[in-house]
């Protein structure tokens, strides 16, 4: 057994077998369309890829004109192909990696994908996260030529399962936030020299983290306007000054046992920013944690939206494995709504918790009454699930959000109607 299949093997839970409830109808509301059927990555994204002023979607090594995401490109390498068996034993070669299509399981190199002009000449450009504990790279847009993209690489090893591109420094551009050879920090790159490998930053000393460490999040965890660094034990509070590259102050916190993106954000509106997590990547559990302060000691109160059985979550919602997870207001009333799902085939159609449930994705409207937070189950899809990455946004241009996923059945984009 070679080093990553051991490591894979060491990090992974026990597979459960709980039984999601099944969903209910669709509304009718959402469109989904399946851009491919075809495995290449666990995220998609969107951005003005040809500068006219119309969003289109990137996953795995292509991207989709907009707005009707018909016409197809290819800026990366795409000759990865798999031999697949089908039903009457006869073998077929498809593109891509091993996913939905075949009975077997495969990890694709493309984790999470972004939008952004990194060489600031007007043209935006794709950053891809790739397998955790390998290297990331950004791709240099070819400005409307009919060619593959220029690679560069950004970061040798970015670990963690849910990276972020973010700006954590405030200084206008955003970083790879990540863990990194045992350490958290950030990579960010010279604008005077943006095709120079990324120059990596420590914010805590050297701990156990490692590539397939779950959850993380950005977020101003303590109101002073600097983006704080969350993990599933607590979290790494912004100095005032990062010259120097010093150590972060590390609070102790429980919020699960690794789950996905995590999100700062005041559920309650009382003031004080909240932390929004899934509490177990391959498993069951959607909470958010209040913060409080009781006689002047600060702490939190689990609050579970989704737990493993109906009862245990105030929605009444199960479902397993939410590894994506999207914080978006999605109904413009103001506030920020949870968007997130069931991550389809995390470790094959055997391993984890009710592998082969249905591929769900909701959106969990969140009201705030009486100084509580209070969250109500909106069903999008039942066919598509997550990735390790869910992107919502407004991909069409009718002010309305949408949802983007990119997994092991391919790549949807489902509209808001």
């Amino acid at each position: 057994m070679n080093l990553v299949a051991r490591s894979l093997l060491l990090s992974f839970p026990v597979a459960i077998f709980a039984q999601s409830t099944p969903p209910p109808a669709l509304t009718g509301q959402w469109e989904r369309k399946q851009l491919t059927p075809h495995f290449w990555a666990e995220g998609a994204n969107f951005g003005d890829f040809n500068k006219d002023g119309k969003m289109d979607i990137v996953y795995g090594p292509y991207w989709w004109e907009g707005p009707d995401f018909s016409k197809k490109h290819t800026y990366a390498d795409d000759s990865k192909t798999s031999k697949i068996k089908k039903d009457d034993g006869s073998e077929e070669t498809i593109p891509g990696f091993k996913g939905a299509l075949s009975k077997e399981n495969e990890y694709s190199k493309n984790f999470l994908a972004f939008s952004h002009d990194v060489n600031s000449d007007g043209w935006a450009d794709i950053v891809i996260l790739g397998f955790p504990g390998e290297q990331s790279y950004w791709y240099e847009n070819s400005q409307g030529k009919d060619e593959k993209w220029k690679q560069h690489v950004a970061l040798d090893v970015t670990d963690n399962e849910s990276p972020h591109f973010t700006d954590v420094t405030g200084d206008g551009k955003p970083e790879i936030v990540c863990s990194s050879k045992g350490y958290w920090g950030y990579a960010e790159y010279d604008a005077k020299n943006p095709t120079a490998p990324w120059k990596w930053h420590n914010i805590s000393p050297k701990g156990p983290w490692q590539r397939f460490t779950h959850g993380m999040g950005v977020g101003d965890v303590n109101g002073d306007r600097r983006l704080d660094i969350l993990e599933k034990d607590g979290w790494w509070e912004q100095p005032a000054s990062l010259a120097g590259d010093p150590v972060w102050t590390k609070h102790e916190a429980k919020w699960g046992d690794g789950g996905a993106q995590m999100f700062a954000y005041d559920v309650n509106g009382d003031g004080k920013n909240d932390v929004i997590t899934s509490l177990a990547a391959h498993k069951y559990g959607v909470a958010w944690f209040e913060q409080v302060d009781d006689g002047g000691v600060a702490g939190w109160n689990k609050h579970v939206i989704v737990g493993e059985k109906p009862e245990e979550g105030e929605t009444g919602v199960v479902f397993s494995q939410p590894h994506a997870m999207d914080l978006m207001d999605m109904n413009g009333d103001g506030i920020k709504d949870l968007v997130t799902g069931k991550r389809f085939w995390a470790h094959g159609p055997g391993g984890d918790a009710d592998p082969n449930a249905a591929k769900v994705l909701w959106w969990f409207e969140l009201k705030r009454e009486s100084g509580k937070g209070k969250w109500v189950p909106h069903i999008i899809d039942d066919q598509s699930g997550v990735g390790t990455q869910i992107v919502a946004g407004d991909v069409n241009g009718d002010k309305k959000p949408d949802v983007i996923v990119g997994n092991k059945v391919g790549a949807f984009v489902i509209l808001q109607k």
